[in-house]
């Protein structure tokens, strides 16, 4: 198989299952909004709401198709084999963390922005599966999967996508704050046990 048959495989692959991923993604957090709501900062209730999560979905997938052009990137046969490997490895391997982080959220999972945080009624702080080596793997997947479809499809909404999905850096300090009013002194064992966003090599 060629080089170019198997990006143009991987590619088709990646659009699939990546556009699966945030219909799935999309329902579950519908779904988790018909749950009743623990501590919230001010501002949830306006906006975590449904017409605007289903707005900025709308929003999110017309700017995609809007901007997805080719970056002047020029292709050769090493970098395009480069690109290719990388962009699998962190693409598809960030699919696979956040479908396994939500599947260990079960019923704790919920929508956040930068600008509000709702937990669940009868909130429980979640420590195994993912969340056993790394505080937020959620959004460490979305980061590895944006810079995986930079390097997959290289357009400008792949980049401007990587790009942005760095301000949940900011969002999770957001959280962090609202877990730690939430949990007191068993977050803050949890946080200094567990690393933010890097695993350590030996757990403690």
């Amino acid at each position: 198989m060629s080089l170019e048959i198997a990006e143009r495989i991987t590619r088709a692959v990646g659009a699939v299952v990546g556009l699966g991923t945030l219909t799935y993604a999309v329902v579950e957090i519908l779904r988790s909004l018909h749950r009743p709501s623990g501590r919230e900062e001010r501002g949830a209730r306006f906006a975590l709401r449904i017409p605007f999560i289903l707005f900025g979905t709308f929003l999110f997938v017309i700017a995609g198709a809007l901007l997805w052009r080719p970056l002047p990137i020029g292709d050769r046969t090493w970098s395009t084999a480069i690109f290719l490997a990388l962009g699998s490895l962190f693409f598809f391997g960030g699919l696979v963390l956040y479908l396994w982080g939500m599947r260990t959220l079960g019923q704790m999972f919920g929508p956040s922005t930068g600008f509000a945080v709702r937990l669940q009624a009868e909130h429980h702080l979640i420590v195994s599966g993912p969340y056993a080596y790394v505080r937020h793997p959620m959004y460490l997947a979305v980061i590895a999967t944006a810079v995986g479809s930079l390097l997959l499809y290289r357009t400008w909404a792949t980049l401007l996508f990587a790009i942005g999905m760095f301000g949940l850096l900011v969002r999770a300090r957001r959280e962090e704050k609202v877990l730690e009013k939430e949990f007191g002194t068993i977050w803050q064992a949890y946080a200094a046990r567990v690393p933010q966003w890097l695993p350590r090599l030996h757990q403690r």
